[in-house]
């Protein structure tokens, strides 16, 4: 088995990029920063982490981490090559604050790790991956969909920093970072009652496809379709736009967001894990 790692992003994805768009679904967040690191790197300033465990030129797993955030990893053909990943990056002076992955990938890298390190680790969240074709008629809650804009930042700060108190405090990204990067590209997109009363982020990270999240309405608004509605019509103009699938992540801790995406059309795919070292 060899442990290829990458300094070059291009190099990397020409490498990589047919076993990751084989798991489209599977691999949107891999495929989601990959396509950042390729054309908007300034979203990533610090070299980025990328590994590719193959033997006899057959890929068995792949790795990316964007320094400060947390490693993520691919479907793997051979669970042994995470432990091919965890010995390289024990190898590097980089403390590395977590992992995400498929359930049976990162369970597997965890094993090693701790062999390796001793490090005990927590599980912060328990997520399923979900895909969408074509979107279900719903009972369309009243208003409708508008891309935001820079007079949306003070509301869209606070949102997200609601968003991420209500969820733990996991999200890796600072919320003037996230809030700025997502205006700049045009993807985050508000349900208007009136009021901006639901928000909606979603991007094409390939040209047929496109990730959706996060999704997040402010309690007083809730229990009235608002994320419904957001959410599936963010996903139709996606399509509309010649993407055959959009991809979401569901928290399993919250049944009603899992109801929602089903009623618009969305099917599970599999489950994914996010965890944290402790130091």
């Amino acid at each position: 088995m060899q442990l290829r790692r990458f300094d070059n992003v291009q190099e990397f994805w020409h490498r990589a990029g047919d076993y990751l768009l084989q798991h489209q679904a599977e691999h949107n967040l891999l495929l989601g920063i990959t396509h950042a690191l390729l054309h908007d790197p300034e979203r990533y300033p610090d070299p980025p982490y990328l590994a590719i465990a193959e033997t006899n030129g057959k890929i068995l797993a792949v790795a990316i981490r964007t320094p400060p955030h947390k490693l993520v990893l691919s479907k793997a053909s051979d669970l042994n090559a995470l432990g091919a990943i965890a010995q390289d990056l024990h190898s590097l002076p980089e403390q590395i604050p977590g992992v995400s992955g498929l359930v049976a990938e990162v369970s597997a890298f965890l094993q090693a790790w701790q062999s390796l390190t001793g490090q005990s680790y927590r599980l912060l969240r328990e997520m399923r991956i979900h895909s969408l074709t074509g979107v279900k008629p719903v009972v369309t809650a009243s208003g409708y969909l508008r891309p935001a804009t820079q007079s949306d930042r003070p509301l869209l700060l606070e949102w997200f920093a609601a968003f991420d108190f209500e969820i733990g405090g996991v999200v890796s990204q600072d919320a003037r970072q996230a809030v700025d990067s997502g205006l700049k590209r045009q993807s985050i997109y508000l349900w208007e009652d009136g009021i901006p009363v639901s928000w909606a982020s979603g991007s094409q990270s390939l040209s047929a496809a496109a990730r959706i999240g996060p999704v997040y309405t402010p309690p007083q608004y809730r229990r009235k379709g608002y994320a419904t509605a957001c959410v599936a019509a963010l996903s139709q103009n996606l399509l509309d736009r010649g993407c055959h699938s959009c991809f979401l992540f569901t928290d399993l801790a919250n049944p009603t967001s899992n109801h929602i995406y089903r009623e618009i059309g969305y099917h599970p795919v599999c489950d994914w894990h996010d965890y944290s070292f402790i130091l």
